[in-house]
């Protein structure tokens, strides 16, 4: 069976080895063509093999071979998961080998087939750490395109910043980009290189706990604010503030990783046998510092649809104020999302609809309608029952053989007392419906009667709230 490809995968993305036709072939049957790919250097991979020596098992099998990562995406992980790649001795790692029988565009898994990476002990965790490595070279480029859409210029904020950790990571950047350009060029890192560099986390982890120190604090500032007028100041000043601080943290995860994958360089050349343990470590801290800047991130998502629904709560008598702080908080919710999106956070947020002014004011008259109306129905009940006792009380007086005049004055009493009681009602049942006619008149010229406050955006003083119907 001729047309043999190998599947490789981990929990970033799989690489597709074999003839480059073969390879290309493969990505297109399965309408991968468009998913992210980065090329994987197998001559690299002979060559970091060369120090343990397996070049000589996998050299000719490679020879002719090229290889491909791919990233691991909904589309691509439901079109290699029918392959059924099994687990394989390095951790994370699984593998499967397949093959297109004849001319027939379908790709069979091939049974008991021993792999050409599975021919030497070290290939496989070698091939890992480079696949690890096209991983975080794709987050990389990602995170660039994301501040280039943003237009968020980092260095500028980094610059306006008083705290020195900041001017140090301008240094940091530097070095790296140095280093980067060194090992393209050179194929390796070497210890002079790296000995510029291996510092350079700590300063990238005092940079992003900043950064996230400042997020929390912007989502504590938002949840002191009870007024509309504070929470709508609020919430505008967090846009740029927010947008600010994710671009920072972006750039040191993107730091980070440019350090991570320089990392995996260094133990390769320098001792190969430990790779497997240290890629496995450097996936773990990433993976920690991914969820300490998600549950920061989170929080403030929590915060904005609380700021969501404050506002929304106010909107009655700030008819401005209120939509423009919804409004601001939205726009947060979506830079979060974002930025979210980017690092591969999932999010299940829906972003929250203002709540009209128009709808607030026909539920506020509702709710005068329904209590007073209410009061009413109180009203004429315990008339009823005050007339009904007093009737049965002084209808029953009758002493000193006078039963008849004192009845009949008993009566006339009883009668006063229920129309009494009847006429309280129904003036309590006019000042209902006075009191929601007078509520709908109110409502009605509210719209008319606010003036948009100073310094108000002119698409918001340019709104203007519909009026409830009558």
């Amino acid at each position: 069976m001729g047309k043999e490809i190998e599947l490789i995968g981990d929990a970033d993305g799989f690489a597709v080895i074999g003839n480059p036709t073969d390879v290309e072939r493969f990505l297109l049957d399965l309408r991968l063509d468009r998913t992210p790919t980065r090329e994987l250097d197998l001559h690299r991979l002979n060559s970091v093999l060369g120090n343990t020596g397996d070049a000589f098992q996998v050299a000719s099998e490679f020879a002719a071979n090229s290889g491909r990562w791919v990233k691991l995406t909904a589309e691509s992980a439901e079109a290699v998961n029918k392959y059924g790649l099994m687990a394989s001795k390095a951790p994370g790692v699984s593998h499967a080998m397949i093959g297109q029988p004849g001319d027939i565009k379908q790709w069979l898994q091939i049974a008991q087939a021993p792999g050409t990476l599975l021919l030497g002990p070290m290939a496989l965790p070698v091939l890992a750490a480079m696949m690890q490595q096209r991983a975080m070279q794709q987050q990389m480029d990602e995170i660039v395109e994301y501040l280039q859409e943003i237009s968020e210029k980092v260095d500028d904020v980094i610059r306006s910043q008083k705290d020195a950790v900041f001017s140090d990571l301008i240094g940091v950047d530097l070095d790296i980009d140095e280093a980067l350009t060194v090992r393209d060029q050179v194929g390796r890192v070497s210890e002079v290189t790296w000995s510029k560099i291996q510092g350079s986390k700590t300063t990238i982890a005092r940079t992003e706990a900043y950064a996230v120190r400042q997020l929390d604090a912007i989502a504590e500032k938002l949840r002191t604010k009870a007024d509309a007028g504070g929470i709508a100041k609020t919430a505008k000043e967090a846009e740029g503030k927010v947008r600010e601080w994710l671009a920072v943290l972006a750039r040191c995860f993107q730091l980070d990783d440019a350090v991570s994958a320089l990392e995996l360089d260094r133990v390769l050349d320098a001792c190969p046998e430990e790779i497997d343990q240290h890629r496995l470590g450097l996936r773990a801290a990433r993976q920690k510092r991914l969820d300490v800047i998600a549950r920061s991130t989170a929080r403030l998502l929590a915060e904005m649809d609380e700021t969501v629904r404050k506002a929304n709560s106010k909107v009655l008598f700030n008819p401005f104020k209120s939509p423009a702080a919804v409004r601001s908080s939205n726009q947060v919710a979506s830079d979060l999302l974002d930025f979210r999106g980017r690092l591969g956070v999932e999010s299940g947020h829906q972003e929250l609809e203002t709540r009209r002014w128009g709808q607030a004011a026909t539920e506020v008259r509702d709710k005068v309608l329904t209590t007073t109306v209410e009061g009413a129905d109180a009203a004429r009940r315990f008339g009823s029952e005050t007339y009904d006792h007093a009737s049965e009380a002084l209808r029953a007086v009758d002493i000193d053989g006078a039963g008849l005049a004192i009845k009949g004055a008993a009566a006339d009493a009883a009668d006063a007392i229920g129309t009494g009681a009847n006429r309280a009602s129904s003036a309590i049942g006019g000042l209902a419906t006075g009191a929601a006619s007078a509520l709908g008149d109110l409502l009605r010229r509210k719209p008319d009667a606010v003036v948009a406050p100073d310094g108000l955006d002119s698409d918001t003083a340019g709104e203007r709230p519909e009026p409830p119907d009558a």
